[in-house]
């Protein structure tokens, strides 16, 4: 006899049901969200134990009874793809929130200490770049920036890492802090000042976060065995492929072709027609940390592969618009990955963007 279990997850506590192949109940429980649960659990399937089951765990228990060829099972990934995806998840989310915070720290300058954004505005990574961050520790008001000396900043930008432009730079943001500019009444300066100071701990803690787990993520990843061949492709970095590997998983079984793939990423368009009616448009169910990463991807190919920077042009050429050829390129690209993993051989560009393959193609929506 086959026994099906339904689950009604929850925060605190989990309604569990077992039903047989006809449908009749045979085992139902409420069990909290601790070891005592699961062992609960466990003994409820070895031993088909009842008791009192509100909830939707009989509904969930039947829909898998009835409708299990139109649900996936389990991707059976490896242990250390789960440990891939569990760090480059959390570097992904500590990117976001470093960025949220430096968002933060950006308006409250804006409203009283301009000269600290312009300062580094044209720089990567802006507000959250070690030197800038170090000066604002030091001077958070325009009134301590302006008396700030050359030979100081000359130093905080070599304890910050820079190794180049150091005289000039230094001239240039002195330059820029000693400029006549609004400002505030003195005592809500200075208020706004211990303000920036607190929400700097903040972002410096978020920048700790994304360099340590960026490390951890990439130690992970480079000993993953799918590791040499994902990070073959061009646009393929450590954070990139540990995010891509993270969310795929390693079980080969789970996306029986390319085109599951393509849907599961969002890359895939979907076609809707009706009568004389056809349209073509961007997939809106998806893997979002996938999707989003696949952009980064195709984005980061045009500079690594001569086929994609071919391809994305002709595209624009066809009157396709930036994200439009992006997001063809970007479609062509998880269908790449899924031959290679399966035949166990690194991308190759010939093969990826044969000569002359390609002819123009109209817009799409």
């Amino acid at each position: 006899m086959d026994v099906f279990c339904g689950i009604d997850w929850a925060e605190g506590h989990h309604d569990v049901a077992l039903v047989d192949d006809t449908g009749k109940l045979l085992a139902k429980c409420r069990i909290n969200d601790d070891l005592e649960g699961y062992r609960l659990l466990l003994d409820l399937l070895a031993e088909h134990g009842d008791s009192a089951d509100p909830g939707a765990a009989p509904v969930l228990a039947n829909v898998i009874r009835t409708d299990a060829p139109v649900h996936r099972p389990l991707p059976a990934d490896t242990d250390l793809a789960q440990v891939v995806a569990v760090l480059a998840r959390a570097q992904q989310d500590a990117v976001w929130n470093r960025q949220q915070v430096a968002n933060q720290l950006r308006s409250l300058l804006r409203e009283y200490f301009p000269a600290m954004i312009e300062a580094f505005k044209d720089k990567p990574g802006t507000l959250t770049r070690p030197d800038a961050r170090r000066i604002l520790a030091v001077a958070p008001t325009p009134a301590l920036a302006a008396k700030l000396q050359m030979w100081k900043l000359t130093a905080m930008l070599k304890r910050a890492g820079r190794r180049r432009g150091i005289e000039t730079d230094a001239e240039r943001i002195q330059q820029l802090f000693r400029q006549e500019a609004p400002r505030q009444l003195p005592l809500v300066e200075d208020a706004m000042g211990k303000q920036a100071q607190a929400l700097l701990l903040q972002l410096d803690a978020a920048c700790q976060a994304v360099d340590d787990l960026a490390r951890a993520t990439e130690e992970a990843v480079r000993s993953h065995p799918d590791a040499a061949i994902m990070l073959s492709f061009p646009g393929i970095g450590c954070q990139v492929g540990a995010r891509i590997l993270g969310e795929t998983g390693d079980d080969r079984s789970r996306f029986a072709t390319a085109g599951g793939l393509k849907a599961y990423a969002g890359s895939a368009p979907v076609t809707r027609a009706s009568g004389k009616r056809r349209y073509v448009g961007r997939r809106f169910v998806k893997n979002n940390r996938l999707n989003h990463v696949g952009h980064l991807w195709a984005f980061a190919s045009l500079s690594g592969s001569s086929g994609a920077d071919a391809d994305y042009r002709r595209r624009r050429a066809g009157g396709d618009w930036h994200m439009q050829a992006l997001r063809h390129l970007f479609n062509r690209m998880p269908g790449q990955l899924h031959h290679c993993l399966l035949a166990r051989v690194p991308f190759d560009e010939a093969t990826a963007f044969p000569p002359g393959a390609a002819k123009p193609q109209p817009a799409s929506s």
